[in-house]
């Protein structure tokens, strides 16, 4: 089996994954995952995809993911598996789609607008 690729966005992250036949070690910018993500959540979200599917020993996961926060970066990366193990097998997807990790999620920050602090926050306003 060759290197199966696809990308994961969320946010302002996006990362790209490379899936290949291996021992189930995941890679995330040339750093183990539990050094690169060290919050368990986060490790958890990142390997869930492929204990969705019970293939967490059979491939191994290597990760270049850039943008956003360390949330946005793990979401990005699920999401990013879950696509090439759909790409493997076509009878992965549905419970990968139960589970909503095929969904983009599309919010991302929304932008300042001018006259304002923020977004949508106004100044401080007194009458007097």
């Amino acid at each position: 089996m060759e290197k199966i690729n696809s990308i994961g966005r969320r946010k302002a992250s996006v990362a790209r994954v490379y899936l290949m036949a291996g021992t189930g070690v995941i890679t995330v910018n040339g750093k183990v995952l539990k050094e690169y993500f060290p919050m368990a959540n986060m490790q958890i979200a990142v390997a869930d995809p492929l204990k969705t599917v019970e293939v967490d020993t059979q491939y191994d996961v290597t990760v270049n993911v850039k943008g956003g926060g360390f949330k946005g970066q793990a979401e990005a990366i699920r999401m990013g598996i879950a696509r090439a193990l759909c790409q493997i097998n076509e009878d992965f997807r549905k419970p990968l789609k139960e589970k909503k990790y095929l969904t983009r999620d599309a919010r991302v920050v929304e932008r300042k607008k001018y006259g304002r602090p923020k977004a949508r926050k106004s100044f401080q306003f007194s009458k007097r």
